[in-house]
């Protein structure tokens, strides 16, 4: 068994190591994830107006159904909808920037330029169903498109016009301004040409969808990247994949869920806010549309950690014999209990281990399985959409997540059977820590 760990180790140090090395750095891939984690506090802030508009309290709830309730339910929906709402502009905006970056180019001029592609391929028309006259359609913003539904397409347009951007500047088609001119505005010109080829590529993408029965990019992008990959990764296998991936890249020592949910996230947001849409219309839990979101990994399949690790770290604190898993369990509790594990990881090490790679990789495959499947049943209810930080603790992380007690409960059961799949690989390292612990004190004698 120990050669085959052996081996395996190996094998993923020499195979797959080199691959998610160049996907960890890989350039576009680093800018969508930084333009997604931009967007991060506006979602939180977002998700506090959220719980404060539907608070599961009931004498807060029958509130909400007075005239004056409604009207304070209402104003506090008002900054979800511009936070939720405005995903993936500020998305295109913090790609464009960080990828241009990248390139040494001016960052500002880059995310204005994706922005204003973004825009340029997006159809300013509204449709909707009238009661006597059937579907209409008016000019305007759709806002539903500057949200959840055109994150791909707005990912798509900021790295397409960046890379214009970049072709224009390196065959040196700027204006150059003199010296003396202030930086700011020979910026600004020096984006002019690039801008020129950057609306017109938009402009021609926009008529050659028009063109078509899609009539949008957008419905292109829906339906070739957007509906297969929320729903493979909605899926209990997909999020299988997630995280077994995810914990084969940790025992590497590569940051897993940098790499991983890095490139899933777009996906993973999406179905994150249908839920939050599905929650802001009234539906509740089993009724909400999806299970996986961002929310159900950061909260149900890590807790603790990377690997599920909080109920060992627990193990070491009150139960270890050796002297270095005790201090490492005093010297992680506190972290751990805010998903902080770390210590861990590079102290134990669990890194490089063939011993505690198999419960490290078990134990989040065992609480994705157990959540996912009491959210799919009606056990527990779906996470409704409101995003917390991940460093949100356990039970109180479940509650929020979905508005429901028993989220906190699944978290619990997760801790407990987490906690008897690493017991025996705790009892054997342990053992095995004394044993070299009493040779070295023996030595020194």
């Amino acid at each position: 068994m120990a050669n085959f760990m052996d081996k395996f180790t190996k094998a993923l140090e020499e195979k797959l190591m080199p691959i998610a090395a160049k996907v960890a750095n890989q350039r576009h891939l680093v800018a969508i994830r930084d333009g997604i984690i931009i967007t991060l506090p506006f979602v939180i802030v977002g998700s506090i107006f959220l719980i404060l508009a539907n608070l599961p309290i009931p004498m807060i709830a029958k509130f909400y159904e007075t005239p004056l309730g409604g009207m304070i339910q209402r104003w506090l929906s008002y900054p979800v909808s511009v936070t939720f709402g405005l995903l993936a502009i500020i998305t295109c905006l913090g790609i464009g920037y960080r990828l241009s970056s990248s390139y040494k180019l001016d960052g500002i001029s880059g995310a204005i330029l994706g922005l204003v592609s973004f825009l340029l391929v997006t159809p300013f028309e509204i449709v909707f169903t009238h009661e006597k006259y059937g579907e209409l359609s008016t000019s305007g913003i759709p806002l539903g498109l500057m949200g959840s539904a055109g994150l791909f397409v707005a990912m798509i347009m900021a790295i397409l016009s960046v890379e214009i951007f970049r072709i224009v500047v390196k065959r040196n088609l700027v204006i150059k301004m003199p010296d003396m001119v202030p930086p700011a505005v020979s910026k600004s010109f020096a984006a002019m040409i690039p801008g020129f080829f950057i609306v017109t590529a938009a402009l021609l993408i926009r008529i050659g969808f028009e063109s078509t029965p899609f009539k949008s990019i957008h419905n292109v992008v829906s339906m070739i990247l957007t509906k297969p990959l929320t729903a493979v990764g909605g899926s209990y296998f997909g999020a299988i994949l997630i995280t077994l991936l995810i914990h084969l890249l940790w025992t590497c020592g590569l940051h897993g869920a940098n790499i991983i949910l890095g490139i899933v996230d777009p996906a993973l947001y999406v179905l994150m806010d249908q839920n939050r849409a599905a929650f802001e219309a009234g539906m509740r839990g089993s009724q909400l549309p999806n299970v996986v979101t961002r929310q159900f990994f950061d909260v149900f399949q890590s807790m603790g950690g990377s690997g599920a690790t909080l109920s060992f770290v627990v193990m070491m604190l009150f139960w270890a014999k050796s002297k270095q898993l005790k201090e490492i369990g005093k010297l992680s509790i506190a972290p751990g209990l805010f998903n902080i594990n770390e210590p861990v990881l590079f102290g134990l090490p669990i890194v490089m281990n063939p011993m505690l790679i198999i419960p490290f990789i078990l134990a989040p495959l065992a609480c994705v399985t157990i959540s996912y499947w009491s959210m799919k049943l009606g056990i527990v209810a779906k996470p409704t959409g409101i995003a917390i930080p991940w460093t949100t603790p356990p039970v109180i992380a479940g509650w929020l997540v979905t508005g429901d007690y028993k989220g906190g409960v699944v978290q619990i059961v997760n801790f407990f059977v987490t906690g008897i799949i690493y017991y025996p690989f705790f009892k054997m390292w342990d053992k095995k820590k004394l044993e070299e612990e009493k040779e070295t004190d023996v030595s020194e004698d």
